[in-house]
């Protein structure tokens, strides 16, 4: 029996992850890129590129695929159903995706659910939010991700540009509670179409304008009570929504010991990328396996601690030839662990991550900072 062609929508660097498991399991990849020459698109000879807001494209790159999945949220409901209705396999689907898509849908679901989440509502006015009260985050319903989208505001003042950026784009603003919290956490799970999961170990994330910069596998000094909580409430959403595939919940840990919610990503993601290096089975790999329905893979972790750190495009494109950096990086650390998405540099653009894994957290951090800092050729922040 042949292996079927799986269709991937979006041409970024997670599609671009998931071709090395492809590969390796004989599974053909057909992929919608956004541009030619885009991450994914240098390492999956079978692609289309076109607007995946276009449905009649959409249908050409899944036509003889009995499976479609995503490298992003962005694909309108729609035409998930659409493609639905025309027998493939959408996943996740678009009842489960609308919760990564919307976040005032996202909200109000886990809210139903019984899922820890900080104070939140929808909010039509600068009144709706001095009503709610300051200080308080505000949030696209739609289309945000690394940091865009979102605004922290003190007074009516900060509100303006939330506002007029709403209305730009015709969709919603949300208003949350700003959550103090110790540090932030992502729980990330699998899950096929049959039923089966398997969850990951809990990890720290540290974020930085919105972009997760480096990720610890497993959370320091996190307790087994609350890491078997986080990893609870995952695999709690991800059979309540039926998400296929990986969901990554990221979380708050709150100086009190309780753990809230704070996105929703239903796809392979950042906090993950540990998961190469650091684990039996990837995420990459588990996400294809859960698509396709096939029997997930072991998430445990190979070793003790793997420390991710993502490279980002420097100061301008002078700084910081990615490959420029091999000599030294492996040189340095014949254990390191180096994957670059082949993306143009551009300042504070995510063009890679490292991952370092050993017995000893601290030294896995050093290693795993150097290496980045020296990719992005600016060692001077190393220890940040």
């Amino acid at each position: 029996m042949l292996a079927p062609t799986l269709a991937v929508i979006g041409g970024g660097q997670l599609a671009r992850m998931m071709a090395e498991p492809a590969a390796a399991m004989g599974i053909p990849l057909r992929l919608l890129a956004e541009a030619e020459g885009v991450s994914a698109a240098q390492v999956i000879p079978d692609h289309l590129v076109g607007d995946y807001r276009d449905l009649a494209l959409l249908r050409r790159v899944t036509d003889g695929c009995p499976v479609v999945t995503f490298d992003h949220e962005h694909v309108p409901t729609g035409h998930l159903y659409a493609l639905a209705d025309d027998g493939v396999a959408v996943r996740p689907g678009p009842e489960a995706l609308v919760h990564a898509q919307d976040k005032a849908v996202m909200r109000e679901r886990l809210g139903e659910l019984g899922v820890p989440c900080p104070r939140n509502a929808v909010v039509a006015s600068v009144g709706d939010v001095e009503r709610f009260g300051f200080p308080c985050v505000l949030k696209t319903t739609r289309g945000g991700y690394d940091g865009k989208g979102v605004w922290f505001v003190r007074s009516t003042d900060d509100c303006g540009e939330a506002f007029a950026s709403a209305e730009a784009s015709g969709v919603r603003i949300l208003a949350e509670e700003l959550v103090e919290f110790r540090r932030e956490l992502s729980a990330l799970v699998a899950r096929s179409p049959s039923g089966q999961a398997a969850a990951y170990p809990v990890v720290a994330s540290t974020q930085k304008d919105g972009i997760c910069h480096e990720v610890v596998a497993p959370a320091p000094d996190l307790s087994e009570e609350l890491a078997g909580a986080a990893q609870e409430i995952a695999l709690r959403i991800a059979g309540a929504l039926d998400v296929t595939g990986v969901l990554a919940v990221e979380l708050f840990e709150t100086h009190d010991g309780r753990v809230l919610v704070n996105e929703l990503a239903m796809r392979p993601h950042n906090t993950g990328h540990w998961t190469q290096d650091g684990a039996v089975t990837s995420q990459f790999e588990n996400h294809l396996r859960a698509v396709l329905d096939l029997p997930l893979g072991s998430p445990a972790p190979r070793a003790r601690w793997t420390v991710m750190v993502n490279i980002l495009g420097g100061p301008d494109e002078t700084v910081g030839r990615l490959y420029d950096g091999y000599p030294h990086a492996l040189a340095r650390d014949p254990f390191l662990r180096v994957h670059l998405y082949g993306k143009q540099l551009r300042p504070g653009r995510k063009v890679g991550h490292v991952n370092a894994y050993g017995d000893d957290v601290d030294d896995c951090l050093e290693r795993a900072r150097h290496a980045a800092a020296w990719f992005r050729g600016d060692l001077g922040n190393e220890s940040e």
